[in-house]
């Protein structure tokens, strides 16, 4: 499921918050996140990088519950073609199409705007991109609807890749989620890279042509 929103649900306000998880690993997709936050507040928003994993799932849990949000996924290929910036942008497009979708068909109107973590937006960078926006530096942590958004970008990623490690058990992405540790660059070097891995990134680049020529 890539959106949703309660039968009840009423709107707090009219903006969307979008955060992205994803950017910095050498294996997976980039996943972005647009909540458009209920009335009354979802208590202990905060960047989900400072939540302890059983409090993301909980938040997780209420905010998909109460909340209208919709998930953008950019995949490894495309991240390869568009460079990851580009995949970024392209991943919270879609995200904030889900939600305006979404908040019509449900007859709540569209979103009015969007504040995105970051200093970036998609405005002038995507085609489709058709919303005012803007960027706030450190709003997972500022900002109740991008937090909320940071939250769900978060573990729907770490759940793809958790699944993604029962595929590929050889690098470690239960654990890393496809970040650079020590752990997955090891196993790199010995395995090389898989179907998964971002072949535009230099360390996934320099690990396949180390690689010896066989057949």
């Amino acid at each position: 499921m890539l959106s949703g929103t309660p039968d009840l649900f009423e709107p707090h306000t009219r903006i969307a918050g979008i955060d992205e998880a994803g950017r910095g690993p050498l294996a997976g997709p980039v996943v972005a996140a647009a909540v458009v936050l209920c009335k009354g507040a979802v208590e202990g928003l905060d960047d989900s990088k400072k939540l302890s994993p059983a409090r993301r799932a909980e938040l997780e849990r209420e905010i998909k519950e109460r909340c209208a949000w919709a998930i953008g996924i950019v995949d490894v290929a495309l991240i390869d073609r568009v460079n990851i910036l580009g995949a970024t942008m392209l991943a919270m497009t879609q995200a904030m199409d889900r939600l305006e979708l979404l908040l019509a068909e449900r007859g709540h109107g569209n979103p009015v705007s969007a504040v995105i973590d970051g200093n970036l937006t998609p405005a002038g960078r995507v085609k489709e991109w058709r919303w005012a926006a803007r960027a706030v530096i450190g709003g997972d942590a500022s900002h109740s609807e991008i937090s909320a958004a940071s939250i769900l970008a978060k573990e729907c990623r770490d759940r793809l890749m958790r699944e993604a490690a029962i595929e590929f058990p050889a690098y470690g992405w239960d654990r890393n989620k496809g970040y650079g540790t020590r752990e997955h660059l090891v196993a790199l070097r010995h395995h090389g890279p898989c179907p998964l891995h971002r072949r535009s990134f230099a360390p996934v680049a320099q690990a396949e042509l180390r690689l010896p020529v066989t057949g």
